[in-house]
């Protein structure tokens, strides 16, 4: 199956102890990138994420964001260390009599490491769910980017075949176009009254019609699309396979606009430069 480059995804978590929403989105680019965005709790996990997208992946500039709301009535209850307490305010007790029986605020006392202590927060529990919406978040991106790909595939089907249908309108045209130039070299030789040897003129129109032989391009226009055709039904990661299948058109569809002497083939071979660009700009999204 072919994947494009160009996808969203975007999946919610909640649980008790809050909520979380995953982000990932990715555009085109040569080789596979990807950017974090993390609330710092969190930033520890972004390695397990970068391998997790090295395996799945293979092209894209991918950027992957999650927004992290605790839940306030989850946190844990707090708890009063008496001994602890007990003991400072007998060492207050004796500061207020050396100071002139100067109160001691009791949120002072409250205050002091470890009098009052919470309880810690499951956080591998909460990194087990996050994990698990990523992974979710994942599936449902690549989907994204197979369903775009179909998409694209399809496209590039068309001008596949429509690059078929101007090749054999251009072989079609051919042996009306070489007998036209036959005829017309030979309408000049007698307007000029050019009196010439058959075999000489024969030679001389054999060349010609060398010259405008585009048999060898025709044929390497219909193997080009019957290889892309195979690449496309092959799937994978085959973006740059295609973009070299571009080159080897354009250098068919520029020697048979080189070689035209006729305006139809010239009209061909324009509609072939358009047909290839077109796929060109469309490959360039496909991983």
């Amino acid at each position: 199956m072919i994947h494009s480059m160009t996808a969203f995804s975007r999946v919610e978590i909640k649980g008790d102890w809050g909520n979380a929403v995953w982000e990932i989105r990715s555009v085109n680019q040569r080789f596979l990138e990807t950017y974090f965005r993390l609330p710092e709790q969190f930033r520890g996990i972004e390695p397990v994420l970068r391998e997790r997208f090295r395996k799945a992946l293979n092209r894209g500039k991918v950027e992957c964001a999650l927004r992290f709301n605790a839940n306030p009535a989850a946190k844990g209850k707090l708890s009063l260390n008496k001994d602890l307490a007990q003991q400072l305010l007998e060492h207050a007790s004796w500061i207020n009599e050396q100071t002139l029986n100067s109160q001691v605020n009791p949120l002072e006392i409250m205050r002091w490491p470890g009098v009052m202590e919470t309880e810690e927060t499951d956080m591998d529990s909460i990194q087990a769910d996050i994990l698990a919406g990523f992974d979710q978040a994942l599936t449902d991106f690549i989907s994204a980017r197979a369903s775009e790909g179909g998409n694209l595939k399809a496209l590039i089907e068309q001008r596949l075949d429509a690059i078929v249908l101007e090749a054999e309108k251009v072989k079609a045209h051919m042996p009306e176009v070489i007998q036209w130039q036959r005829t017309r070299i030979t309408d000049k030789f007698e307007e000029a009254k050019i009196e010439l040897e058959s075999t000489r003129v024969e030679q001389e129109l054999v060349m010609l019609a060398q010259k405008m032989d585009v048999d060898e391009e025709i044929d390497r226009l219909f193997s080009h699309v019957k290889e892309t055709k195979n690449i496309l039904k092959k799937g994978g990661a085959q973006g740059r396979r295609l973009d070299f299948m571009m080159q080897e058109f354009n250098r068919e569809a520029n020697t048979l606009g080189s070689k035209s002497i006729n305006s139809d083939i010239t009209n061909s071979a324009v509609e072939l430069k358009v047909l290839i660009e077109q796929m060109r700009e469309q490959i360039q999204n496909i991983e």
